[in-house]
């Protein structure tokens, strides 16, 4: 069982909060037209990307997400890659931010020339009416970014799907297979999936009228034959049960793994034997 903690939230998470009230409530740049977009430019964009250009356009990444949401606390989102993944030219990290979250950095996510494909898929809280963006960093070291308006609120401070209790002892147990059809010297795609409530530290017990402290996912590594295929850091802003979809070339036989941890320290891992899919040569 899991001890609520006496009626405060963590400090990290309402120092990031007062942060973001902040930067909502303070005057916009100059040139800002939307006042959705202040928490970006008076404060996001410096804080994790400097003064590099970021090129917003859909011909790098683009970011898939519904306009408004049926559950804030599990909004399915798609980062679709326009480029393929080659040695000479690829996608090599995308930053998930949500810009009015507690903790706006939901992920960044790294990928391979192996992944062949650097599209993404998951399920993330939204917690007010927000931003959300998608920003690629290519192997060149430019920055490319996809951004949607997403309408829904609470995601972040809504309860446990299931009874905690339950959902703790169910903690760790991992999914990794292949999805789809699958041809030679083709990405396929793998859907890794964890059982684990994310807890974000935000959660209240409407009995007790405490909160549960934060725990949840943060490192996820995928390797092929000891050779990485994708990885992640992660923030409170993914759903409970995190579920990524992601893809990888095998060029041979051999074992794929996943190691996953979470904040309070727990090492959760899964392998899956791979055989690349043989060329049906001849209609045989």
């Amino acid at each position: 069982m899991i001890r609520a903690t006496p009626e405060t939230r963590p400090r990290r998470l309402a120092r990031t909060l007062a942060l973001i009230a902040a930067l909502a409530a303070g005057p916009a740049s100059p040139g800002v037209a939307d006042p959705q977009d202040t928490p970006w430019h008076n404060g996001l964009r410096q804080a994790y990307f400097g003064d590099r250009p970021i090129l917003e356009t859909g011909e790098v990444i683009r970011l898939q997400a519904p306009e408004r949401a049926e559950d804030a606390a599990f909004v399915p989102i798609r980062i679709e890659a326009r480029i393929p993944q080659t040695p000479e030219r690829y996608i090599r990290t995308v930053t998930l931010i949500i810009d009015k979250n507690p903790s706006p950095v939901a992920g960044v996510f790294h990928f391979t020339p192996r992944s062949g494909r650097a599209d993404l898929a998951m399920r993330v809280r939204i917690n007010e009416y927000t931003p959300i963006r998608a920003i690629a960093e290519t192997s060149e070291g430019k920055l490319y970014m996809s951004q949607r308006f997403i309408k829904a609120s609470g995601g972040c401070s809504a309860p446990v799907g299931t009874d905690l209790d339950e959902a703790m002892a169910r903690l760790g147990q991992t999914r990794l297979r292949l999805k789809g059809p699958q041809a030679p010297h083709s990405p396929l795609q793998v859907q890794l999936a964890v059982r684990h409530p994310n807890l974000t530290g935000l959660q209240m017990d409407q009995v007790t009228r405490l909160y549960a402290p934060p725990r949840f996912v943060n490192s996820v590594e995928v390797s092929f034959e000891g050779s990485p295929v994708f990885s992640a850091r992660t923030d409170i802003s993914i759903s409970e049960n995190p579920n990524f979809r992601f893809y990888f070339v095998p060029d041979r036989a051999g074992e794929l793994k996943a190691t996953i941890h979470d904040t309070s320290g727990a090492l959760f891992t899964k392998t899956l034997s791979v055989s690349p899919p043989r060329s049906t040569a001849g209609g045989r």
